[in-house]
């Protein structure tokens, strides 16, 4: 396959995205392509004044794009409740983009006291998904769509170290948290399957991407190796081309995944990639949806298959 580029979106017309982490990055240019191709777009975001800023941006690169904001931060979860009831008002819900998350930050908690990447990427994600889905529901062919990376590789769920209660290491629980958005959804898509629901569940991953997710790297990182580096991986642009593929490619399967076509899936076109077999195994995704649910506070309310 030649791949999967922005050119390859489909039309959009009457459809309703929701993407998170909308303002900046790879949720970004997935929001600007999808609101170009006619979608009404929804900017789950945690700051008004940036969301309203991409929205400008948006709405002047393609005139009369419908583009909304909802206020969204997902280390909060009153605010992922918020954000929810807001969205489900909408007459429609096509798409859930779950792109927003954070990568090795600093030792950090979330406003419920989660470990900040563990809550932001996988609590937040795994409970707005759970009270969307009856949305979702509403109309037929919607999808939801998780954002992992190729780090779901080398994690690990440590249930004894979730919050990082025996100390934090940053990137170990990056991995972690990429590994969570894969078993979320290889469990969602058993579990909506089992209950004869038409929502999808899919995956994708940007690859090596230049993004503001590159923030909390070294001084000496960002300095010497990314300009190196930003020849190996892809724009923030092309990074969107696996989730625009994960939510917009006709006839997808459950469960699929998508990452880029190049050397390691770091650059170029899309196309359906591989997970590693931890994120595929059902007695570890069952056991880590019972503990979601109950950290969470939110059940999506679908039997295990």
């Amino acid at each position: 396959m030649k791949g999967f580029t922005a050119q390859d979106v489909p039309d959009q017309s009457g459809r309703t995205a929701l993407v998170t982490g909308a303002n900046t990055g790879i949720g970004f240019e997935a929001a600007l392509v999808l609101a170009g191709k006619g979608a009404r777009v929804l900017l789950g975001c945690r700051s008004r004044n940036k969301a309203e800023a991409a929205r400008d941006k948006i709405v002047a690169e393609h005139s009369g794009a419908d583009v909304g904001i909802i206020d969204l931060d997902q280390a909060d979860l009153a605010s992922v409740r918020a954000a929810a009831d807001a969205v489900s008002r909408e007459q429609r819900l096509d798409l859930l983009v779950n792109n927003a998350g954070i990568m090795i930050p600093p030792f950090g908690t979330t406003k419920d006291g989660f470990e900040s990447q563990f809550g932001v990427n996988h609590i937040g994600v795994f409970a707005l998904t759970g009270l969307l889905l009856d949305k979702l529901e509403e109309t037929p062919g919607a999808r939801v769509i998780n954002t992992s990376s190729n780090m779901h590789k080398v994690g690990t769920i440590d249930f004894d170290n979730l919050n990082a209660e025996k100390g934090y290491n940053a990137t170990a629980q990056y991995a972690m948290s990429k590994l969570a958005n894969l078993l979320h959804v290889h469990e969602l898509d058993r579990r909506l399957k089992a209950a004869g629901r038409k929502t999808l569940a899919v995956a994708a991953h940007p690859g090596g991407s230049d993004t503001e997710l590159m923030r909390h790297m070294g001084a000496m990182t960002r300095k010497y190796l990314m300009p190196i580096g930003r020849l190996l991986i892809n724009s923030a642009a092309a990074g969107a081309w696996p989730t625009l593929m994960a939510a917009t490619l006709p006839d997808v399967d459950g469960g699929s995944y998508f990452g880029p076509r190049g050397l390691m899936e770091l650059a170029g076109p899309a196309v359906k990639v591989k997970a590693n077999k931890r994120s595929l195994d059902p007695e570890l995704a069952k056991r880590f949806w019972d503990v979601s649910v109950e950290l969470s506070g939110v059940d999506p309310g679908l039997p295990a298959a």
